[in-house]
């Protein structure tokens, strides 16, 4: 399915930690396009702390067994955007 992150972040709850695991297509500054698989942990303020514990222990040996580099994390859904998205990656050559 291709959706932007606008619309990815629609299926986040604002309540609740997720992993997402985002393929997207990104096109660098010399034109090339990559499809980076970026690994997005929603962690909103306001979630149960016991929730919140189990998710941020998990999310290190997860990144590690699937071996993703492009690791981010995101506080509020609304953070969640096509401009964050590409700032994020374009530290990434």
């Amino acid at each position: 399915m291709n959706i932007p992150p606008e619309e990815l972040k629609t299926e986040l709850p604002e309540r609740q930690p997720r992993f997402v695991v985002y393929s997207y297509k990104y096109v660098h500054e010399d034109g090339r396009v990559s499809y980076p698989l970026c690994f997005i942990f929603s962690s909103p303020v306001g979630c149960k702390p016991e929730q919140q514990m189990m998710y941020a222990g998990s999310k290190n040996r997860l990144v590690q067994t699937a071996e993703l580099t492009k690791v981010f994390e995101i506080r509020t859904t609304e953070d969640l955007t096509e401009a964050w998205l590409q700032e994020k990656l374009s530290f990434f050559r």
